[in-house]
């Protein structure tokens, strides 16, 4: 299941953000995509999933266009998980979660023991099992992201996209979710593509770093030979060490400060 952009170019109205972008997503891997703020990030992944058409170039989904596929067609090979999103009033985190088995869903076969059993295994996954019953409009932020990130897992999708999802969440789940997203990648060959603002984060979980700025790609590749001091400080701004995290041995970014410890 390959997806790539071949030349794009991407803005809203009549901003551009990106010109004659090319990308191909390395397949079953996890690719974080990373860079500054307004850098075109998720105006990227819209691109990427569909949401977003360009003005110029194709993305391509298995070699065809992606906007010349039906929408069911693309929702049971790609899951997004968008920035913000809105739940209906009134639904319960488990009607919510049964949403992504919709393109799986055709006139003549309605729901499914296959259909249950993704949502019960969705529910598991992000911990939200016990909130089931729950309105999703009562829940935190934190726990509202968990379950949007709980219906695209039930999608059951070869490609996910996920545009920062540790948003709201605190660190414990941050790193939960990150983790999930490596064993979705390694245990059942999910190719994952996730915008994440931390840059340790990023080095840590992917096998694959996409760097952005200005709206442009200026490098990527393994982690482990594309974070350096010099790329972030040009790219960040950030004056920063890179040290061999003790952990994983994938890179650690440490920023240089210069205000001093205050002694007690």
């Amino acid at each position: 299941m390959s997806l790539a952009a071949k030349g794009i170019t991407i803005g809203y109205d009549k901003k551009t953000i990106s010109e004659r972008l090319d990308l191909d997503v390395p397949e079953s891997r996890f690719t974080a995509i990373i860079g500054p703020n307004a850098c075109g990030k998720s105006t990227l992944l819209r691109a990427l999933s569909r949401l977003l058409k360009p003005t110029a170039g194709e993305v391509l989904l298995d070699g065809r266009d992606i906007h010349s596929r039906p929408a069911k067609e693309v929702a049971r090979r790609l899951g997004l998980l968008p920035q913000s999103s809105i739940a209906p009033d009134g639904i319960t985190v488990a009607e919510l979660v049964a949403r992504g088995r919709f393109p799986h869903q055709k006139l003549i076969r309605q729901w499914s023991p296959d259909d249950e059993a993704a949502v019960v295994a969705a529910l598991a996954a992000t911990g939200v099992t016990e909130l089931s019953g729950e309105l999703v409009d009562t829940l935190s932020g934190g726990q509202r992201q968990r379950v949007w990130v709980a219906m695209v897992l039930a999608q059951q999708t070869p490609i996910v996209l996920l545009d920062e999802p540790t948003t709201f969440l605190d660190i414990a789940h941050q790193i939960e979710l990150l983790e999930l997203c490596v064993r979705l990648n390694r245990e059942q060959g999910t190719t994952m593509v996730a915008v994440l603002h931390d840059l340790n984060q990023a080095a840590r979980y992917a096998d694959h770093l996409v760097v952005m700025k200005a709206g442009a790609i200026v490098a990527q590749g393994d982690p482990r030979k594309v974070m350096t001091a010099a790329l972030v400080e040009d790219v960040f701004g950030l004056g920063c060490r890179i040290i061999d995290d003790p952990e994983t041995h994938t890179p650690l970014v440490i920023p240089r400060s210069s205000v001093t410890q205050r002694v007690s």
